[in-house]
């Protein structure tokens, strides 16, 4: 919860006037005592991202999320969460739509009737789930996607395009986003 990567969003998120609360999934903690596990089945941490939505308080609108398995976790719990008038979206940086090389392996079922407004920003080459492959998916029509230009799985470009480009745009656009959603 506190990698390069996630100081660097929610700090432009919070540029945006957009309250971030992180926390970190039990197995993720573990690996700072040096026990390094393969990440669980995203069905078996449902009861620790519910968890921590419910330990946050309820004063402003609140929006779900994560990036990778965060993002795959909120969006199996979001329509539920949603339809008690808990949330008002979702978004999801970096979602794993597949393993890597593993493009038949679709994680997207849910997906295809999710009911929450949901966004969720992808780089163009993210390996979990290309523009070109996730242009081909049958998705809700309540799922937005923002592409960020030749990013990898963390919004990583190749250059002369930068990575805080594409972070600037990823919460701008998310930011943005929640503004109208909410």
């Amino acid at each position: 919860m506190d990698s390069g990567w996630m100081n660097a969003a929610s700090d432009r998120l919070a540029q945006h006037d957009v309250h971030v609360v992180r926390f970190e999934f039990g197995y993720m903690a573990a690996r700072r005592s040096g026990q390094r596990k393969p990440p669980p089945r995203a069905e078996t941490l449902l009861g620790e991202y519910r968890e921590a939505v419910e330990a946050v308080g309820s004063a402003r609108p609140l929006f779900i999320g994560g990036k990778s398995m965060g993002g795959r976790v909120a969006s199996m719990v979001a329509d539920d969460l949603f339809n008690r008038g808990r949330i008002f979206g979702l978004v999801c940086f970096g979602y794993p739509f597949h393993p890597p090389a593993k493009p038949q392996q679709l994680r997207t079922a849910h997906l295809l009737d999710i009911s929450v407004p949901t966004l969720i920003c992808q780089g163009e080459r993210d390996p979990f789930g290309t523009r070109q492959e996730v242009s081909g998916y049958t998705l809700s029509p309540r799922i937005s996607l923002l592409w960020l230009d030749d990013g990898n799985h963390d919004f990583k470009p190749r250059k002369p395009l930068t990575l805080d480009a594409n972070l600037d745009l990823a919460t701008a656009g998310a930011a943005g986003w929640m503004d109208r959603a909410g």
